[in-house]
């Protein structure tokens, strides 16, 4: 390790299995975890047409609160015929917090296609509710040659339904064999912030045109298939919702010899003067998952510190969660919180739920599943792994969970992002000092990239220290920009324990 953090309260606990090896996660409305997978030749979970799903994949949430699935997986007629080619695919699945009768639902594919083929994109839902499609490979072959590499985005409605035309985006032409996968932050004017390789810029979606270069970012790769993590620090009012952005790990090329970067880069890149700012991890890691937790601290877990993205070529999976404090001292803002006996190495996902814990699933790093290891064999080391596992943070330790705010009510489910207000009362212990609301959104996971993960501190007057029972006004962002449409979880966080969540829908 590149120096010794203090250690936290953390743990992990196997709470079943996930049927089959989960590529793909997300938190629907309804509280319940979706898994999705390509098609393999041995899964636990069997369905009535096959054993099928979209590998590879990109998503989000759509205004209206479904999930959107684009692109994927080339075809595998040899081990199921009936399924044919994700390419251009698009897909929905339909759950609501307020209404059951969606609850079992399959994916639904009427047929829409994107305009060009896209394995491996990257998807974010716009201020409008517009969907912002990008990058993808054309047909999964070596991307070291670039006619199978696909350097453009194009645009969905915020009914998920394609305008059919695709647009070059220089950035990824220019990144190439990195172009995959590439990070994507809505920042607050409603531009979009792209991340590939290690160069950045931003991108006016409306115009179509790059507005801003940003410096690269110092070290190695940080996009697939040396893919590090990125998350957008929550957003609050005081700094008029400035964005920051940090980007972690990494590594050198996609080999089982490959290193991985032990650092972190930040940047405002609205900033008039944007940089980045560099800070040491505990050690390098790759394909780790940045998840943003209630408290305002950044969960980084999963992945390992040797190798890269693909079938067989990583080893040393790093067992322990880091967490990053933001607020702490620039040498003590890294700590340690437990260790988990399984590794998670590729295609594994990690995701915040509404208890506040985090289901921690996946790990299937070979063509088609191996059930029993082969230590001696890089290709087999890891096998496909079917455990769930739920890791409790700090704020939940040692007696922490008997004094999260209780009897949580909010006004209203349904809230615009236009500077109204909305009421929320709750019981708080009567030690309590300090309260934050937190506006959340966990995205579509997959591939250690969170599409649309975003957390945002809410203004909010009425609250009385010390006091058992209260009831705050609660004011929302003044716009799109800063809260896109669709669905998020409300916790009320009082001292650094957080409620419950809530599902709402921001219009």
């Amino acid at each position: 390790m590149a120096f010794r953090p203090e250690g936290v309260a953390g743990s992990f606990r196997i709470v079943g299995r996930s049927g089959v090896p989960p590529m793909i996660a997300v938190l629907l409305p309804n509280g319940q975890v979706a898994f999705a997978d390509k098609v393999e030749n041995y899964t636990e979970l069997t369905l009535d047409n096959g054993r099928y799903a979209y590998s590879a994949d990109g998503g989000t949430f759509l205004s209206d609160g479904q999930v959107l699935s684009v692109g994927g997986n080339g075809p595998l007629k040899w081990m199921d015929p009936t399924v044919d080619d994700g390419f251009k695919g698009i897909r929905y699945l339909k759950r609501q917090f307020d209404d059951d009768r969606f609850d079992g639902g399959s994916w639904v594919e009427p047929g829409h296609l994107l305009s060009t083929s896209r394995w491996y994109p990257s998807v974010q839902t716009l201020a409008d509710g517009t969907v912002f499609v990008v990058s993808g490979s054309l047909n999964g072959d070596d991307p070291s040659i670039i006619q199978n590499n696909n350097p453009t985005y194009e645009l969905l409605d915020k009914y998920g339904l394609p305008y059919g035309v695709s647009h070059e985006l220089p950035i990824l032409e220019r990144n190439q064999p990195y172009y995959m996968y590439p990070f994507l932050h809505l920042l607050n004017d409603g531009t979009l912030f792209i991340f590939v390789s290690r160069s950045a810029e931003i991108f006016d979606v409306d115009n179509g045109i790059t507005v801003k270069s940003l410096p690269d970012l110092p070290g190695d790769y940080r996009t697939y298939p040396n893919t590090g993590g990125s998350v957008l620090l929550p957003l609050h009012s005081s700094n008029k919702w400035e964005p920051k952005i940090m980007i972690c790990g990494g590594g050198a090329f996609q080999d089982l010899r490959s290193p991985s970067d032990p650092t972190c880069g930040f940047i405002r890149p609205l900033s008039k003067h944007a940089r980045w700012e560099i800070e040491a991890m505990p050690g390098g890691r790759i394909m780790g998952e940045g998840i943003l937790l209630p408290d305002g601290t950044v969960l980084w877990i999963n992945g390992c510190s040797t190798g890269a993205q693909g079938y067989g070529v990583a080893e040393s999976p790093i067992h322990e969660p880091w967490i990053y404090r933001p607020h702490g001292p620039r040498r003590s803002r890294w700590a340690v919180g437990g260790t988990s006996k399984v590794p998670r190495m590729y295609h594994s996902v990690a995701l915040l739920l509404l208890d506040g814990t985090v289901l921690v699933a996946g790990s299937n790093p070979v063509e088609q599943p191996v059930l029993v290891a082969n230590p001696t064999d890089p290709r087999y080391a890891f096998p496909t792994e079917f455990r769930v596992e739920i890791y409790t943070p700090h704020y939940l330790m040692n007696g922490k969970a008997n004094k999260r705010p209780r009897n949580v009510l909010i006004s209203t489910n349904y809230l615009e992002a236009d500077g109204s207000r909305f009421r929320i009362s709750f019981h708080s212990t009567q030690r309590a000092r300090k309260v934050k609301v937190v506006l959340y959104h966990g995205g579509f996971v997959t591939h250690s990239v969170h599409m649309g993960h975003r957390m945002i501190i809410l203004d909010h007057q009425g609250w009385k220290p010390r006091r058992r029972r209260q009831k705050l006004s609660v004011t929302m962002p003044p716009n799109n920009n800063i809260a896109p449409p669709g669905p998020y979880v409300i916790y009320v966080v009082v001292d650094g324990i957080p409620s419950e969540g809530q599902f709402v829908m921001v219009e």
